[in-house]
């Protein structure tokens, strides 16, 4: 896929990939999501050509909300954990569950 595709998805398979499709436009794809056969919207990278905006000046047109929080400190953490344990399961274990 070169980086000035353009990819049609509907919302269920949206839903199912989002993360490989925002990845897509990250690296410069064009995603339309599509509601019953209509386009609905569109996926892209910030400041692509089409629109060359900073997350600031996207806040400051109203096209982004900011975050209500954006003083919010995370913390980092150090946890051991052994050899071998998949990514899934030493989530569970940190978070207790």
């Amino acid at each position: 896929m070169n980086p000035d595709s353009t990819t049609y998805v509907g919302t269920r398979e949206l839903r199912a990939s989002l993360a490989r499709h925002l990845r897509a436009a990250a690296m410069g794809h064009t995603i339309f999501v599509t509601l019953d056969g209509q386009i609905v919207a569109q996926l892209g990278p910030v400041g692509s050509a089409g629109h060359p905006y900073s997350i600031e000046a996207l806040i400051s047109t109203g096209l982004v909300i900011a975050p209500r929080k954006s003083d919010r400190k995370i913390e980092e953490m150090a946890v051991e954990l052994p050899a071998g344990l998949s990514s899934d399961r030493a989530l569970r274990e940190i978070r207790g569950r």
